[in-house]
């Protein structure tokens, strides 16, 4: 099973981030869109693991998430990895308060006591939106014409999800293994 700890994005920002891919999508770039059930803020991907590794990466995952409390988020800019220069993977940005930083380290820093290394590139807070299509290029900036297409609506995420990722001919689907509300 693939298993990765996120966090679920609520309503409205959730509708305005699916709103934002709606548009996306009639664009002409060669993109794989993220579908809406797929709009979540990862903080940890632990990959494929075997059925008896989750016990205790649901542990690790509770740990982490001890009085972290609901977080003040905020929709931001668009980006892409590795640059906007060279984009593969187009994504939304997230304002966040000190607190999230800390909940992903805590996620990193367990799941590496348990066998899984720490992801090596620095966190960025964000929401996936699609990933160019193998072989193809997309162009420097292509996401600058929708700079201004969506709403940068401030969220309140009050919970930590501990997802399955089933893969299927039509994509990816999330299904919940563990939740926990974060509650002082």
């Amino acid at each position: 099973m693939r298993l990765f700890a996120a966090v679920p994005l609520p309503e409205p920002a959730r509708s305005e981030v699916a709103r934002l891919l709606g548009q996306l999508r009639e664009s002409p770039l060669p993109v794989r869109w993220v579908h809406d059930e797929g709009i979540h803020l990862t903080l940890k991907f632990f990959g494929e693991v075997v059925p008896e590794r989750l016990e205790v990466i649901e542990e690790a995952v509770r740990f982490a998430a001890t009085d972290t409390g609901a977080l003040a988020l905020q929709l931001a800019g668009l980006g892409a990895f590795p640059s906007l220069a060279r984009p593969k993977v187009l994504w939304l940005g997230l304002e966040s308060p000190p607190g999230l930083e800390l909940l992903q380290d805590r996620l990193e820093r367990g799941g590496e006591a348990i066998g899984f290394p720490p992801e090596g590139a620095p966190f960025r807070p964000h929401v996936t939106l699609g990933r160019v299509r193998e072989g193809q290029r997309c162009p420097p900036r292509a996401l600058a014409e929708f700079g201004e297409a969506y709403e940068r609506l401030p969220f309140v995420a009050t919970e930590v999800v501990l997802f399955e990722s089933v893969l299927t001919t039509k994509g990816p689907r999330y299904q919940a293994r563990l939740t926990i509300e974060l509650a002082a």
